[in-house]
């Protein structure tokens, strides 16, 4: 619901990714920043009217968490009217969701503001949760039932009070273990917090443990693809590339993927987007791969990166999240009115050329 006094502009924020085993509803934990800053009364304080919903699905839902947010407009429009400008934020799969949107639907977004977003490739996010899985399982072979492609629902279950406990005491027990394990996968940690590396590999073993066979089903077959890779960073590189087990991914999930959930960086409209540097879950080599297509598609001028120098997935104080929204409104807004000096300027020449024909006689 828009607050008085309302400005005439509209925030839809796109959630992140939700287990599905989770029950359908807003997640409202997604909903505060790290420090217990309410995102909705953070945008209402600005004068914007704030709106969010849950997804026709959760797990992988972006397809349709880029339908709902288009239908959430749709409900407002017809509640409260037409707002001047609708912006879209979105955080981790929402930043994904909000970047897709602006880019298919310049039409209903003015811009977006995308947070830790897979935003880069999503085909090299997939296969950065499978590759830490089954470094995973080289590095601490038996500790997890599964494999990178299939995830028991034992596992999921019980993850919280049982596997995460075990992993974790594996980690304790096995540091130099966990040391290549984070070496050979790339995952950012904190160097001056040792104790970040654990929370680094619980957490993506989590999202790999929870995605894996939702996004199986939603893509219509197994995305994840090591069978040329060659990792390196071990103790003995040849050995971990001759006994890490190989996957070969389904033709079928690599051509949805690259049909629906690939971004173009061709953009109508302006999006920022804010990632930490040291996020271990979405990792920052996102953003120079969108900066490129950006480049690549024209649209460099519309495109706004800011890095915050942290580790974590997400962890974004309230200023940097008002510095990203205060740029968004910039840019749409500076946008709007550089084009409609150029209108205007346009028009007086026109004006001035036909007041100059009329005088010398000149006819169209």
């Amino acid at each position: 619901m828009p607050l008085l006094p309302w400005n005439g502009d509209l925030v839809v924020f796109a959630h992140g990714y939700v287990s599905p085993l989770a029950p359908l509803a807003i997640p409202e934990d997604q909903l505060k920043l790290p420090d217990g800053t309410s995102i909705p009364d953070l945008v209402n304080s600005l004068g914007f009217a704030f709106a969010t919903t849950s997804y026709r699905k959760n797990g992988l839902a972006v397809l349709q968490g880029v339908d709902d947010v288009l239908d959430l407009v749709s409900e407002f429009t017809g509640a409260h009217g037409a707002a001047g400008h609708v912006y879209l934020l979105g955080a981790s799969e929402g930043g994904l969701v909000t970047t897709l949107g602006v880019e298919r639907f310049p039409e209903v977004f003015a811009g977006g503001a995308a947070a830790c977003g897979p935003v880069g490739d999503f085909q090299r996010q997939v296969n950065y949760w499978g590759d830490f899985r089954a470094l995973y399982d080289y590095f601490f072979p038996g500790v997890l039932p599964g494999s990178p492609v299939h995830v028991p629902l034992d596992l999921q279950l019980n993850w919280e009070k049982l596997y995460a406990q075990k992993v974790a005491a594996m980690f304790a027990a096995r540091p130099r273990a966990l040391e290549e394990l984070i070496r050979v996968s790339r995952a950012a940690h904190d160097a001056a917090a040792p104790a970040t590396k654990a929370e680094t590999a619980l957490g993506i073993l989590w999202y790999h443990v929870f995605a894996t066979n939702d996004g199986i089903t939603t893509l219509g077959g197994q995305p994840f693809d090591n069978t040329t890779r060659f990792y390196t960073g071990s103790s003995n590189d040849w050995r971990l590339n001759l006994l890490v087990k190989r996957y070969a991914a389904s033709p079928s999930a690599a051509l949805e993927i690259e049909a629906n959930y690939q971004t173009t960086g061709r953009l109508a409209a302006p999006l920022v987007t804010l990632h930490t540097t040291g996020d271990p879950i979405v990792p920052y080599w996102h953003e120079p791969f969108y900066s490129l297509k950006a480049l690549l598609g024209g649209s460099a001028l519309l495109h706004a990166n800011i890095p915050v120098l942290r580790y974590g997935h997400c962890r974004f104080e309230p200023a940097e999240a008002l510095v990203a929204m205060g740029l968004l409104v910039l840019k749409v807004e500076g946008r709007e009115l550089l084009n409609a000096e150029r209108v205007l300027a346009t028009e007086e020449a026109r004006a001035h050329f036909r007041a100059l024909a009329s005088a010398s006689g000149l006819r169209r």
